[in-house]
């Protein structure tokens, strides 16, 4: 199971890439075409809805990387077992704060198809579309916070995505 999870953040950290160069491409394509007097029309809008999906696909990710901001200065002072509960409600606020994410854009996407709603611009791309990205991130930050907090719960430290090593690194220039 914690390969298939681990393998799922991966996943959503590797389309958040792809997020960010399809960004780059819409973006870049809108400004080396404007001083030719071609007008792409929607680059502006996919650019944005691939920069929020970006923001979306990546957060389970950094979350299992540990780098979400995470202010520790209170439970560093704790005790063992006084930290081990902090650390639980924590988790456990971790859980609620991002249910409540997972659901309201899940819900959000789902009503946006069963409306028929489109985008304002010029694309007129049905909303559902990418709010998709935005459902499917946050639900992938739900698992990966209840991930924690069973991990947490178990007495155990939350398993992280190991950093890839400069020899892998390397290999991906």
């Amino acid at each position: 199971m914690r390969a298939v999870l681990e393998s799922l953040y991966r996943l959503s950290g590797a389309l958040a890439a792809v997020g960010m160069i399809f960004t780059l491409v819409m973006v870049a394509a809108g400004v080396f075409t404007r001083p030719f007097n071609i007008y792409l029309p929607g680059t502006d809008d996919y650019a944005g809805y691939a920069m929020a999906a970006c923001g979306f696909l990546a957060l389970a990710y950094t979350f299992k990387h540990g780098e979400h901001i995470r202010v520790s200065l209170v439970i560093e002072r704790l005790g063992p077992g006084m930290r081990r509960v902090a650390e639980w409600f924590a988790h456990g606020a971790g859980v609620v704060v991002a249910s409540m994410l997972a659901w309201y854009a899940v819900r959000l996407a789902w009503q946006s198809h069963e409306f028929e709603e489109i985008s304002q611009g010029i694309d007129a791309t049905p909303l559902w579309i990418p709010q998709l990205s935005m459902a499917i991130g946050s639900v992938i930050l739900l698992i990966a916070v209840v991930d924690d907090f069973i991990q947490v719960s178990l007495g155990r430290e939350p398993q992280r995505l190991a950093k890839a090593s400069a020899e892998e690194m390397a290999h991906m220039e």
